[in-house]
């Protein structure tokens, strides 16, 4: 069965930073766009960010621009969200998502979906 894990969420303070981590288990990511989405509390799922199977092409949600960076290791077994000046407004579970296809988008079109983790930021 195929699974996405997600790590790295937790507490932290308004400015600090987080890095997320998103494994797949059971079949390897290099195949798969993957991106990165969030849910607050009485909000809808967003899309935050994504890349494309190769890793040459990103996308961001306005409200992260300059303060989030995806990336994926050489071996694209595992995505990361890189997270820097964290905002209150960043609080939400953050789930990663991976579909079979070349280009990515932040639309919820996505095949596999982690379990989410939990990102706070609060003073």
């Amino acid at each position: 069965q195929l699974q996405l894990v997600e790590s790295g969420g937790g507490l932290v303070q308004p400015g600090g930073s987080l890095r997320l981590s998103c494994a797949a288990a059971g079949f390897s990511l290099n195949y798969y766009s993957v991106a990165w989405f969030r849910q607050a509390p009485g909000k809808e799922r967003e899309g935050v960010s994504c890349i494309s199977r190769s890793g040459d092409n990103t996308a961001y949600v306005d409200s992260v621009k300059g303060r989030f960076t995806i990336s994926r290791d050489n071996a694209k077994i595992t995505v990361y969200l890189q997270m820097n000046s964290l905002k209150p407004e960043d609080t939400a579970i953050y789930y990663c998502a991976a579909v079979s296809r070349f280009f990515c988008g932040l639309g919820p079109d996505y095949n596999y979906w982690g379990q989410g983790t939990q990102v706070t930021v609060s003073s």
